[in-house]
């Protein structure tokens, strides 16, 4: 449930965080965009004039790095995401619990 307040009248979206698995997906999710936004950066630093250029081989590359990104945040993650999931989970007391273990 996601409260709305009087004042803006916009939920805060915090109802996305309220699972374990939630904020695991959002940290590899921002994971990805912040290594696609440090591949774009260095793409924009040219050393030299590309022998061939063109709008094609620039969208090609830009789709091609979005993949890269993806694959790298999901397979050899920097731990930015990790970071920023810890960071998040501290502000809800109920992700941080250890479940209850039921006697047998």
């Amino acid at each position: 449930m996601t409260l709305i307040t009087a004042r803006t009248g916009i939920g805060s979206g915090l109802g996305r965080a309220e699972t374990k698995e939630n904020l695991d997906k959002a940290g590899r999710q921002f994971e990805s965009v912040f290594t696609g936004l440090m591949l774009a950066s260095m793409r924009k630093a040219k050393l030299a004039d590309p022998l061939f250029d063109s709008k094609a081989i620039d969208t090609f590359r830009d789709m091609q790095d979005k993949l890269v990104a993806q694959s790298m945040a999901e397979h050899a993650p920097m731990g930015i995401g990790r970071a920023m999931t810890e960071f998040l989970s501290r502000s809800q007391p109920d992700l941080n619990a250890e479940p209850e273990k039921v006697a047998e």
